[in-house]
């Protein structure tokens, strides 16, 4: 079994240094940053960010939701602003 292992790490090994250029970088990441593929792949980034950052907000707001709703069940007042509160008589 180890001698399989060991026989395939040599022929990929082998692959990758007969042929170099398949290791390279693609020619996005190579090539020139202001190339309409660079500029495409960077907001393809952001948008998955963003994408990613609204779904982490909507999860934490569904739980600020049950919070609230938790304790309007129990009968505590509820106030997620107590420092808009702060300087005004109840």
């Amino acid at each position: 079994m180890m001698r399989q292992v060991l026989r395939t790490m040599v022929v990929a090994a082998g692959v990758v240094l007969a042929a170099p250029q398949t290791g390279w970088a693609c020619p996005v990441c190579f090539g020139d940053p202001n190339s309409s593929m660079s500029i495409g792949a960077s907001w393809g980034i952001l948008l998955l960010l963003g994408i990613t950052g609204g779904v982490l907000a909507a999860f934490a707001s569904f739980f600020l939701y049950l919070l609230k709703r938790s304790r309007m069940a129990v009968g505590e007042r509820v106030d997620l602003y107590p420092s808009s509160q702060a300087g005004s008589p109840s």
